[in-house]
């Protein structure tokens, strides 16, 4: 199943659309995937460790703003943009770190709950959203296979967060 391919009207309005996909859509897409990714062990290993949503919270605070702000420079200085096409430096930087700090406080929020236990369940189905709203963006934009899309973003998520829960884990029987 591929997506409605998009028709531009001329051959202008086809380049703009890969121009907008290469320069927007693919550097957001990298801080979504990086941001929601990567701080899910952090933060469910907190959450795990220290039973406090509080503590929870601003691990998964730090994580994220961390996370943007290298995902942001190493986007800005990977490249000048003159040689790939792939736009202004600072701005893919700037979509790309805003991007990651986005995906990766979206499933911190909930523990600003006072309960541990609605906090993780509210989180869970929030990582759930973020990888299949992933998912989507890929399929859309990338033009890729839906199903193959959904698997590749959820196994690489769903492995993720267990090594978060189990590292969790193993430092609060220590």
């Amino acid at each position: 199943m591929n997506p409605t391919p998009l028709t531009p009207a001329t051959p202008a309005e086809a380049e703009a659309e890969a121009t907008f996909v290469l320069q927007k859509v693919q550097p957001a897409l990298l801080g979504l995937m990086d941001g929601s990714v990567s701080t899910l062990a952090p933060l469910f290993a907190a959450a795990e460790l220290t039973h406090s949503p509080h503590a929870a919270f601003f691990v998964g605070l730090a994580a994220s703003l961390g996370a943007g702000i290298s995902m942001g420079l190493a986007e800005a200085l990977s490249d000048d943009g003159s040689v790939t096409g792939r736009g202004n430096p600072w701005t893919r930087g700037l979509i790309t770190g805003g991007a990651t700090t986005l995906g990766g406080m979206l499933h911190t929020l909930p523990f600003l709950l006072a309960d541990l236990t609605l906090a993780l369940h509210v989180a869970y189905v929030v990582v759930g959203i973020e990888l299949v709203l992933i998912a989507y963006i890929r399929y859309r934009f990338m033009r890729g296979s839906l199903l193959p899309t959904v698997f590749q973003v959820i196994v690489g998520g769903g492995i993720v967060f267990a090594i978060g829960l189990w590292l969790g884990k193993i430092g609060a029987a220590g």
